[in-house]
């Protein structure tokens, strides 16, 4: 992979002020993980389409402190709504200066760090980490722009191409951790992630075949429409509650998405990651499938399709946990 600066700028060792800009979800979770993994920075200032959970999750990192600015909501694709995020970042730009625009998608990034790199910033695209085998749809709008950096969290690259360099990846925060026996499932939490308008009500569906009847289950159903089954699901939980519903779950079923398996890692637990499908329209892609393959391996993640869950799989996602490393790779960039 290219590693070179495309900005032509030089590195110096003046700190830096960040524009740290993702759209809601995982996206936002992995820009949170890897600013602090950032060298010289002296002030950051986060953006993000997400009205309600980003200010969950920079209080809970000791980060509530730190300017936070909202853009409108876009549903994936939406060019429209997406330009219109560009001018707010434009607005606010003009307003306080910053030196580095960093973007972990999704859409958002294709629009606002072209508009930062015009206004003298350099300009960062780290490619979120579900991309295991080749880049986004922002990343390949991205790829065909100059001056923005194209990094991806895989070390191979595969799939990538010569403009692409790897920095790390926010999994290599985490490594697995012991195992032991368990028993009945007594608390499970189910996360279907909140990305509109995609529902996931297969995965839904099974788990009320699998799941024993005495099993106590916090549903986060998301933009999944469950209104007909006998269960009590709520379209998004407050991040201090999900969290502590997930410590106390003797396992996690989700989708095979990052933010989810994040908090996940970072509680102890080794999550069950079930990938939404397209083909079902569960996604836009199947990206969720090599992530969740990934994940796996390294052993931080059981990986099962909708038809292949358990309750022995289950069980055996709740005997293992993953540790997070005290002292995480810098990033290179």
């Amino acid at each position: 992979m290219n590693g070179s600066d495309e900005t032509g700028g030089s590195e110096t060792s003046a700190e830096r002020r960040v524009l740290a800009v993702a759209s809601g979800g995982g996206h936002f979770k992995q820009l949170l993980r890897l600013v602090p993994r950032l060298p010289r920075v002296s002030r950051v200032t986060w953006v993000t389409q997400d009205t309600g959970l980003a200010e969950d999750l920079l209080r809970a990192v000791g980060r509530g402190h730190e300017p936070l600015h909202h853009v409108p909501y876009t549903a994936p694709r939406d060019l429209v709504n997406l330009t219109r995020d560009a001018a707010e970042v434009r607005r606010l730009l003009r307003r306080e200066p910053h030196d580095l625009a960093l973007s972990t998608g999704a859409g958002i990034a294709a629009t606002v760090l072209p508009t930062a790199r015009m206004m003298g910033l350099r300009a960062v695209f780290v490619e979120s980490a579900t991309r295991v085998e080749g880049p986004s749809l922002s990343g390949r709008i991205l790829q065909r722009l100059p001056g923005v950096e194209l990094c991806s969290q895989h070390p191979d690259g595969r799939g990538f191409g010569p403009r692409w360099r790897s920095v790390g990846s926010v999994h290599d925060e985490f490594t697995p951790g012991p195992t032991t026996d368990v028993g009945a499932l007594r608390r499970v939490v189910v996360t279907l992630g909140t990305i509109r308008p995609y529902g996931f009500r297969r995965l839904v569906e099974r788990l009320l075949t699998v799941l024993p009847d005495t099993t106590e289950v916090l549903w986060q159903t998301g933009a999944t429409d469950v209104a007909d089954l006998p269960i009590d699901g709520r379209a998004s939980v407050p991040a201090p509650e999900l969290e502590a519903a997930m410590q106390a779950a003797d396992v996690v079923i989700a989708h095979a998405g990052t933010g989810t398996a994040l908090t996940a890692f970072e509680l102890g637990r080794c999550p069950v990651l079930v990938p939404r499908r397209a083909r079902y329209d569960e996604h836009v892609d199947d990206h969720q499938v090599p992530t969740a393959v990934s994940l796996a391996a390294r052993g931080l993640a059981l990986h099962a399709e909708v038809e292949e869950i358990t309750e022995q799989l289950l069980r055996t996602a709740a005997g293992r946990s993953v540790r997070q490393l005290e002292a995480p790779p810098v990033l290179a960039l």
